[in-house]
């Protein structure tokens, strides 16, 4: 009996149909998920399998991460930004207004004390503000906001709310020249408060003051307190004016006194312009040399 020539069956040339084929291995795979659920065999090849491709994971979620984490930051970065802004302008704001607060607690603080001097003073004063220095080097002047309109004259004394600062030396209508008391060129006759002796004072330029012409032997100590004696019809007596700080008596046959001003000469900013309590009498007419 010969083969030759025999072709098998259709169903072992082609294999199993498609259909059938899927029908197989949907079963294989219900038939391994119950097995899976009821034993948990397939456990230790997940964990396996999750450890293996847990590079591969983490490798292709990278450049996700990356882009993600780059928008968050550059849009922390934009919010922080703006957020310091904000923070500066506010500070800035809040310095101003501190600023602000301070100057007007010390002005505040320096008109309380000017209404205190001028209710100590029984004579008519007028408040007014210094606008600047004088325009010359070689003298210590301040120029203040009131004049002539005002009533301000030449020689009136002029102090803030510790004592005397100066003298107005010059008058216009609506401002005036004071001339401050350490001025080389000042001078301002005093008195002790301890002991009523009298003196001047004079200006040293340097910011200090130096009572001149006093006896070696006259009772002045360093802290003594030194007032306006009034003795020239210009300055109120009792205004206050300086302290002695040291006394040398071994010089000469006058002492040196060094005295330290009371008000904020350099520092003030509001003042009053006293007023006289009465004017001085006029100077003696000379004689004819006639009846000499």
């Amino acid at each position: 009996m010969s083969f030759v020539g025999h072709q098998p069956p259709p169903i072992f040339k082609r294999g199993l149909a498609p259909l059938a084929r899927l029908f197989m291995f949907v079963a294989l795979c219900l038939v391994l998920l119950v097995a899976d659920l009821r034993f948990r065999y397939l456990e230790v090849v997940r964990n396996g399998l999750s450890v293996i491709t847990y590079p591969l994971q983490m490798a292709a979620s990278t450049p996700a991460d990356v882009v993600r984490n780059a928008a968050r930051y550059f849009g922390t970065l934009i919010d922080v930004q703006l957020e310091n802004a904000e923070l500066r302008r506010h500070q800035l704001d809040v310095g101003e207004r501190l600023l602000r607060f301070d100057h007007l607690e010390r002005e505040n603080a320096e008109l309380r004390g000017l209404l205190e001097m001028s209710q100590r003073i029984a004579v008519r004063s007028v408040a007014a503000d210094i606008l600047y220095n004088a325009p010359d080097p070689f003298a210590r002047k301040v120029i203040l906001d009131r004049g002539a309109q005002q009533g301000v004259e030449p020689g009136l004394a002029v102090v803030d709310a510790q004592g005397v600062i100066g003298q107005v030396t010059r008058v216009h209508p609506i401002q005036s020249e004071v001339t401050l008391l350490t001025d080389r060129r000042q001078s301002i006759p005093v008195s002790v408060v301890r002991n009523g002796v009298r003196g001047v004072l004079y200006g040293t330029g340097r910011g200090s003051l130096e009572m001149r012409h006093v006896l070696a032997d006259v009772d002045i100590q360093p802290g003594d307190q030194l007032v306006t004696s009034g003795l020239d019809g210009v300055y109120v007596p009792g205004l206050p004016v300086a302290k002695v700080l040291s006394v040398n008596r071994e010089a000469d046959a006058f002492a040196r006194i060094d005295c330290e001003p009371l008000a904020a000469i350099e520092r003030s900013v509001q003042v009053l312009v006293v007023g006289r309590a009465a004017y001085p009498p006029p100077p003696p007419a000379s004689e004819p040399e006639g009846r000499r």
